[in-house]
């Protein structure tokens, strides 16, 4: 195998291993708050203040979902991914974020020219390991053959923003600071948050709102987070070469997030993200793997021949 093609493959895998982190992760949302609905009345003022009040339920609703998921630390996880014609993806496992992101997920590779490089390898499925300062990607053999006999990869937040300019700076930063309350201020973020109804999600019932993300209005807009949050998730959001992002949350009536769906248009192409959330509080029990079966990222792609960048 030529040496820019292991590259080029090693690198896919990165990217498709964190964006799952990043999907999976950004999340819970708002609750149970009722908001009172419009009463539809005749009146023009009437019908906006019911407007009005409905949006100030729905935003405290967020703000006390926001708090709840906080507490939890930590949730069992499935979600879908995909983005245009690149990645196609599942993922399914526990996560924790009392103490920076930690857990596991086995990730499914399911369409996308990341799925074709990932089967050339010899990889159709991967665990991927999270602890606070890495992550951890389990390859196959055929990749293990390789790159001296070694099946696991590991890739330091720090080392991430080498895996190409902004798109790299931008997945160093999800893993860094991503958490499972991500899609709630996103919602605070939108400035059109709105309560869409009660529905039945897996088996609970739950408060479903949606707001719409328009990026380039973010630093303007009443947005109910601070400056510097705000600062933050257009910094991201301009990485990932986002310029408008749907969100829609389903919340219990424990204030605790049940479902998400994100979705926008990236350099890439449209991504849709939709994650599952049970079991908040589960035990979270993740090791290091074995340092002799350990390959570090920057390492492997150096003596591959090259800078990743």
């Amino acid at each position: 195998m030529k040496s820019t093609t292991l590259r080029r493959m090693t690198r896919s895998a990165a990217v498709a291993a964190t964006l799952v982190a990043v999907a999976a992760c950004g999340s819970p949302g708002s609750s149970g708050g009722s908001s009172g609905g419009s009463s539809g009345g005749s009146a023009g003022g009437d019908e906006a203040a019911g407007k009005s009040a409905t949006r100030v339920s729905s935003l405290a609703a967020l703000r006390s979902a926001e708090r709840s998921t906080d507490r939890a630390e930590s949730a069992e996880v499935r979600s879908t991914t995909t983005m245009g014609s690149v990645l196609s993806m599942t993922a399914d496992g526990s996560l924790g974020w009392g103490d920076g992101l930690t857990g596991t997920l086995t990730i499914g590779y399911t369409g996308g020219t990341v799925a074709d490089a990932m089967r050339r390898l010899g990889v159709t499925s991967m665990q991927t390991r999270y602890l606070p300062d890495a992550y951890y990607a389990r390859m196959s053999d055929a990749f293990a053959e390789q790159v001296g006999g070694k099946h696991w990869i590991r890739y330091a937040h720090a080392d991430l923003a080498d895996l190409g300019a902004d798109s790299g700076a931008y997945l160093r930063d999800q893993m860094r600071s991503s958490t499972p309350n991500q899609s709630v201020k996103l919602l605070l973020a939108s400035g059109d948050v709105r309560k869409v109804g009660e529905e039945k999600v897996s088996g609970q019932h739950t408060t479903h709102y949606s707001g719409t993300v328009e990026v380039a209005d973010l630093a303007t807009r009443n947005s109910h987070l601070d400056a510097s949050r705000l600062a933050e998730l257009k910094k991201q959001l301009d990485q990932a070469g986002i310029t408008t992002e749907t969100v829609d949350i389903w919340v219990n009536d424990q204030d605790l997030l049940v479902k998400k769906v994100e979705q926008g248009d990236t350099a890439n192409g449209t991504m849709t993200s939709t994650a599952y959330y049970s079991d908040y509080g589960v035990r979270v029990s993740v090791q290091e793997p074995p340092a002799a079966d350990t390959q570090d990222f920057r390492a492997l792609v150096g003596r591959q021949g090259g800078s990743s960048a």
